[in-house]
């Protein structure tokens, strides 16, 4: 610890969630049939590091029956579905539409803010993926938490864990706004993957390659047997990034005194800014506190970011203060408070349930909708207006995404996940920053116009056909009526023999049918002639005209 670090606040109590949307492309069997991605898992066994676990049946306790109370009733069935049936349908309504998967071979992480800097051993509570029936969207959860660590060093482990790709290099190949060091510990201490972020070259060939970018090696590893769409490795379960290449997260902070944090330390957890600036040569004994950004941008932070119901000395946890900016939802509070620090019934274990759902709803909301505007933006790319086949794949694609986002709507969708309170207020504050209410009626317009056009083109195409057919029956009305005029026969081949009225049959019936389908094929310029004779403004030679016109090449 560094003698800076040594003055500062002591985080007594550090646990940060981070949750990391991907879009899943979809996967099909040899048949065509389409597959569910957790199939997959289950189907590799051994050869996979992922268990599903349940909803906690087997170790239910308190903390679960509060987390479950907190919701109204159609999430409760979203997230825990209405009961256990060996009977129903997959994703049907008795069973929860969300399915969970564990690896447990990862006990630790070992980083390091800086070169230099002593790593930091942090403990990995959880690494899941969470999967949703009927959406192709998964979303990774690691949780770590540490004991007494500097407040810097937890805003620093804040900005600088959850990124899935560095953002730059500094001069001296540096990583920008990464961790030094980063590597993945199994139980007896083994290392299982580090990053490779200081490696700039292969990042920049497969930019420059695949005009993706790459995910860093230990990400990479942590979400095996799933690999990247743009990866050259093989795998049947592939992703693709969606969103902003830093994670959302939530991070639980308990202090001695939060009170006595500045406002600047607020607004950097809330921001998630990272830490104030280190020393400088010119000033080695300052400690700078100046805001992260300019005061005009700050000034409603509290009105903004910043739930304070509980940020008065009362209550059963004083001084807890809850900080929301749609990225991160972070809460600080008094480590010596007990209600605060109880893993089970206090403020933590709320963190780590009731809090931690309604953060995944809001961002799974965002996810999916993102998911389904990059469909139609495929969709839109692959489309050859003069290939028909091309056409019937485009017309195939918008119309299941319609669907889709039809049963999304009434599945996922939700404006309200509680009536407590503290749940609600804080999953409003996350929708509005996400822009949740925005986005979805931007996607929902663009679906309605893709399903719009669709309708227009099927109306326009019946309206041609009906056309062709008026002319045919039109025009075949002419020999009927002829024809049949006093049940006339031109030909009197009744008695005939059988050969030769077979014989009849065929030329007949060979020439009624060229002269269909040469109407047919001339049914456009028939239908203009017919507009021109029924017009009485013109006169009989432009009448004439347009029936010369049906012949003439080019008309």
């Amino acid at each position: 610890m560094t003698d800076r670090q040594a003055q500062e606040p002591v985080v007594r109590h550090f646990n940060q969630v981070l949750l990391w949307p991907l879009r899943l492309l979809p996967v099909s069997d040899a048949s065509g049939v389409r597959q569910r991605p957790w199939w997959l898992l289950q189907e590799a066994g051994d050869r996979s590091a992922w268990r599903e676990c349940g909803r906690e049946r087997d170790h239910f306790s308190e903390r679960h029956y509060h987390e479950f109370v907190t919701f109204l009733p159609y999430v409760q069935r979203f997230l825990y579905g209405d009961g256990v049936s060996a009977k129903s349908a997959e994703g049907g309504y008795e069973d929860s539409p969300m399915r969970i998967f564990e690896r447990r071979d990862i006990a630790a992480a070992r980083v390091a803010v800086r070169e230099g800097d002593a790593p930091v051993t942090l403990v990995v509570n959880q690494v899941r993926l969470h999967f949703f029936f009927d959406v192709d969207v998964v979303l990774l959860k690691v949780a770590v938490r540490a004991e007494n660590l500097p407040l810097s060093l937890a805003q620093e482990l804040m900005y600088r864990c959850g990124r899935a790709y560095p953002s730059g290099w500094e001069e001296g190949g540096r990583a920008l706004h990464s961790l030094a060091a980063f590597e993945w510990l199994a139980a007896d201490g083994r290392v299982l993957a580090c990053s490779d972020v200081e490696q700039r070259e292969p990042y920049l060939a497969h930019v420059r390659e695949h005009r993706a970018p790459r995910i860093a090696a230990h990400w990479a590893f942590l979400l095996e047997p799933l690999v990247s769409d743009r990866s050259e490795r093989e795998g049947a379960l592939r992703y693709r990034q969606i969103e902003y290449y830093r994670m959302p997260l939530m991070a639980y902070l308990a202090l001695d005194d939060p009170a006595a944090l500045s406002r600047n330390d607020f607004i950097r957890l809330g921001l998630v800014t990272g830490a104030r600036p280190p020393q400088t040569d010119t000033a080695p004994d300052a400690m700078p506190d100046s805001p992260p950004y300019a005061a005009a941008h700050l000034a409603d932070f509290e009105e903004r970011f910043c739930y304070d119901r509980f940020w008065s000395v009362n209550g059963a946890a004083p001084h807890t203060r809850y900080l929301c900016s749609g990225h991160a939802l972070v809460v600080v509070g008094d480590a010596h408070s007990a209600y605060f620090t109880s893993p089970e019934f206090g403020v933590r274990a709320q963190f780590g349930h009731q809090h931690f759902l309604l953060f995944l709803i809001a961002h799974f909301q965002k996810a999916a909708l993102l998911m389904f505007s990059d469909r139609l933006v495929e969709a839109l790319k692959r489309l050859e207006v003069s290939d028909p086949a091309s056409v019937r794949r485009f017309k195939r694609t918008i119309r299941a995404c319609f669907e889709g986002f039809l049963r999304f709507t009434h599945r996922y969708w939700f404006h309200e996940i509680a009536e407590q309170a503290q749940a609600r207020t804080l999953f409003r504050m996350t929708a509005a920053h996400l822009e949740l209410d925005p986005l979805y009626a931007e996607v929902k317009e663009r679906i309605a116009d893709m399903d719009d056009y669709l309708a227009a083109d099927s109306l326009r195409r019946q309206a041609n056909t009906v056309v062709r057919l008026t002319v045919v029956t039109v025009f075949g009305l002419i020999g009927s009526i002829t024809t049949g005029f006093l049940g006339m026969n031109l030909l009197a081949e009744a008695e005939a023999p059988l050969t030769q009225r077979l014989a009849m049959f065929a030329v007949v019936g060979g020439t009624t049918a060229v002269l269909t389908l040469y109407t047919m094929a001339k049914s456009k310029r028939l239908s203009d002639f017919l507009d021109a004779l029924s017009d009485e403004r013109l006169s009989v030679w432009n009448k004439a005209r347009a029936l010369a016109a049906v012949w003439r090449r080019g008309g």
